[in-house]
């Protein structure tokens, strides 16, 4: 029994190191200047790191770091509370077409989002809001996937008969939402909530069809730019993706369990 553990806890740790050499490789290049990157050994880092701190920071990088929190912030909490909404209604209520919309929201995930993003863009044109930060948020927040998510976590972890009871004791429809649905599917909201942060966080191709300033960039477009017709500076481009990653290191590491409980529940009954 003890060899299967170590066994099974070395495999781990082979695994761990695995995952993580990606991220120490893109550390170490990020010590280079970049004429030096394809010339040195990149498992030892360099000297150069400060230098390229000093170019992304001469740059626009805290403004675009700034805007991709606010609009990583922004839709993981707006579509956690709209996907989190719909799917209580579409559990708790009783009303005509349920299925036709339980239908449609299935088929949403179906379709790929590059096909509608040029209606989208006229869309935010037509209400002059094309040059700010707002399309890149409201684009995560009627998501199909994060509405089913929500049906499905709603309807396991939320009795009806728990509903009923609040409403004979004279609790609104708010209150049973805020104070007793919401804590029932907690992992799911977790899990949802971590998911919109990265999709959001790491987006590139929203920013780059809706941004057409400086001070809109975002961590992706901001990295890009940092490349010219005549040189790319990998160095200061690697160290913006090292900084980049910082956030969604803590808070996977601090999320990790409660997305793993999410993305499990109710593989196993009983």
């Amino acid at each position: 029994m003890k060899i299967k553990t170590v066994c099974k806890t070395l495999f781990l740790a082979l695994m761990s190191v695995i995952s993580l050499i990606p991220f120490y490789l893109m550390f170490s290049m990020s010590t280079f200047k970049s004429e030096m990157i394809f010339q040195g050994n990149p498992l030892i880092p360099s000297n150069y790191f400060t230098e390229n701190l000093k170019t992304i920071f001469a740059s626009n990088f805290v403004r675009s770091y700034l805007n991709s929190f606010i609009i990583s912030i922004s839709a993981m909490f707006f579509s956690v509370l709209i996907c989190s909404m719909a799917g209580y209604a579409m559990n708790v209520y009783q009303f005509r077409l349920k299925k036709v919309m339980n239908m449609f929201i299935m088929m949403t995930m179906m379709v790929p989002t590059q096909i509608g993003i040029i209606g989208y863009m006229i869309e935010m044109r037509n209400f002059r809001i094309n040059n700010t930060l707002l399309p890149m948020i409201f684009v995560w927040l009627a998501s199909g996937l994060g509405a089913y998510w929500m049906i499905s976590f709603f309807k396991t972890s939320l009795p009806l008969e728990l509903v009923e009871s609040a409403r004979i004791d004279g609790a609104n429809e708010m209150q049973i939402y805020f104070q007793i649905a919401l804590p029932c599917i907690r992992p799911g909201i977790l899990t949802l909530a971590l998911l919109q942060f990265l999709w959001s966080w790491n987006s590139y191709m929203y920013p780059l069809v809706f941004v057409n300033k400086t001070e809109n960039y975002t961590i992706p477009i901001f990295v890009k730019s940092l490349a010219s017709a005549f040189r790319t500076d990998y160095g200061a481009q690697l160290a913006g993706l090292t900084l980049a990653t910082i956030p969604v290191l803590i808070i996977f590491s601090f999320g990790a369990k409660s997305m793993i409980r999410g993305l499990t529940a109710g593989a196993v009954k009983g």
